[in-house]
């Protein structure tokens, strides 16, 4: 049967026909094709009546507008149906579904989004005096607390925006640190071979050079690379903690003992921290300072870059450099500790104008109170499973990269089970679309060749688990078939077909440009 828009029949059942003549209107049934919204016209026209201004433009001086402003001018059902149909044209974990490894694409909870809504938390502004928003900072305390809790460490700095943005705070801390000891030889940072790419660019991003790790051949870091590269120029590792293998780091004990007897700080990557929170605390392991993806282990939306929010824990021995603003309670209430002065002198500075992203921050807590602690362990459990049970469906006929044992949150496949099928991990990815389901991550982590890693996270059903692991399942019976036409040409159903994603991204098309002579003021 032939498959699209996750998984419906494109024809009745029983059809033999494979005819599919084009449309006039580039519609596909209830698809509607769409333009660009500035290929759709209203150049003359605006969905819009403003008032005449009372004064001229005399006081702005070289500052007035002397060309077009260059915007369509769509009535609000125009521009309403240009949104939708573009909707429908992506795929999104409300569709079905979205497995990419390593980016815990999970589902939403729309309780969250009622919270956020919540007058007092979506129209705060940063500059209104503390007192009058005492609600909001109440909040971002008790958040603070329950990811203190939850991973055992001391102090947590809430402003960084992102997983990138925390290991750049945790890497200033660490380097303030240091300073502060002046064992300012320290300067260097050690990854494994496997990190994710962020590791590696944020330590020479704050100026460290950054030596790799050896990984051993079931997925974990060579305790033997790691001991002979240490030394005291070494000034942090960094280690993600359930790996980008899908992998628990059985040493991560004697990783943490390792670091701490040569001098230097322990930096776990924290983006894999749902398959292991109510379950691990990272501050029993030694770990130094890790980044929290609220936008991934507590659920807030991600994707499209943005928004997110990642706060990062610190030890005992880092906390004094955490980053202004942070939040203290009294007799007279909360307030922020804005200045680098008196409790927060060693402060290595800010990580942002102001505090943070508050709407991750009501999300992510209406998540943590939602689910309770019993709740959150089973969020940790309930990923494992998933990923688990992935790999014991498919791994009879793909060939997982490291057999032998459980995976953690993601399974993680090779290409070896495609060799003189024709057929590249690219081309099984592209008709993954046409059976209506984004493909998993492909060609990463790097250490695997041809890697496929598939993330389910713990809020799919088992009937959702089986509807993709049955389709990965036929898909490579097609490819082991010798169907490779159904592979290279797809894909066949999308809104575009393939393109060629090298060029797209050496030479993107940033900026939409007008024919010659078109008129572009909307009147």
């Amino acid at each position: 049967m032939s498959m699209v828009n996750v998984g419906r029949p494109t024809r009745p059942e029983g059809s033999t026909t494979e005819t599919r003549p084009a449309t006039l209107t580039g519609g596909r049934g209830l698809l509607q094709d769409e333009a660009l919204i500035f290929e759709l016209g209203g150049w003359d026209k605006t969905g819009v009546d403003m008032p005449q201004p009372a004064l001229d433009a005399s006081d702005l001086g070289d500052l007035v507008r002397k060309d077009p402003i260059g915007l369509p001018g769509l009535s609000e059902p125009e521009a309403m149906r240009h949104y939708v149909r573009l909707s429908q044209k992506n795929h999104a974990i409300d569709l079905a579904l979205y497995p990419l490894g390593s980016c815990t694409m999970k589902h939403n909870p729309r309780l969250n989004e009622k919270m956020a809504r919540l007058p007092g938390f979506s129209d705060v502004h940063p500059l209104q005096p503390q007192s009058t928003v005492q609600g909001a900072i109440e909040l971002m305390d008790r958040l603070a607390h329950w990811l203190k809790t939850l991973t055992g460490m001391p102090a947590v700095a809430l402003s960084p925006k992102a997983g990138a943005n925390g290991e750049l705070c945790g890497l200033l801390a660490i380097h303030a640190a240091h300073d502060a000891k002046g064992d300012h030889a320290r300067r260097v940072v050690l990854c494994p071979t496997s990190a994710h790419g962020t590791n590696p660019a944020t330590a020479a991003f704050v100026g460290y050079s950054v030596r790799e790790i050896a990984q051993t051949e079931d997925g974990r870091v060579d305790l033997k690379d790691l001991e002979a590269k240490l030394g005291p120029d070494v000034a942090a590792i960094m280690v993600t903690n359930p790996n980008t293998c899908g992998l628990f780091e059985r040493d991560i004990m004697e990783i943490s003992r390792l670091a701490h007897a040569a001098g230097a700080y322990f930096y776990c990557d924290g983006a894999n921290f749902n398959a292991i929170v109510g379950r691990v605390r990272p501050g029993d392991l030694g770990v130094d300072a890790m980044h929290i993806n609220l936008h991934k282990t507590f659920s807030t939306p991600h994707g499209g870059g943005g928004p997110g929010a990642g706060p990062v824990v610190l030890s005992e021995a880092l906390a004094p450099f955490a980053p202004a603003p942070w939040v203290v309670s009294g007799s007279d209430g909360y307030k922020l500790v804005e200045f680098e002065e008196a409790e927060a002198a060693d402060a290595f500075g800010r990580m942002c104008a102001f505090h943070g992203q508050m709407g991750m921050y009501v999300r992510a807590l209406s998540y943590m109170m939602s689910h309770g602690s019993d709740g959150l362990k089973q969020v940790a459990e309930d990923a494992v499973l998933n990923a688990n049970y992935i790999k014991a469906r498919l791994q009879g006929v793909m060939s997982p990269a490291f057999p032998e044992g459980p995976c953690m949150h993601e399974a993680l496949f090779d290409d070896s089970w495609l060799e003189g099928t024709g057929v590249t991990t690219l081309d099984f990815a592209k008709a993954m679309i046409d059976e209506g389901f984004h493909p998993m991550t492909m060609y990463f982590p790097l250490v695997v060749h041809g890697a496929m890693l598939i993330e389910p996270t713990e809020t799919e059903s088992k009937f959702e688990l089986d509807r993709f692991c049955d389709a990965l399942l036929a898909l490579a019976g097609a490819a082991k078939g010798g169907d490779t036409e159904r592979f290279k040409g797809a894909p066949f159903y999308a809104p575009l077909r393939r393109l060629d994603e090298t060029r797209a991204a050496r030479q993107p098309k940033l900026r939409w440009t007008s024919e010659p002579g078109a008129n572009l003021a909307a009147e």
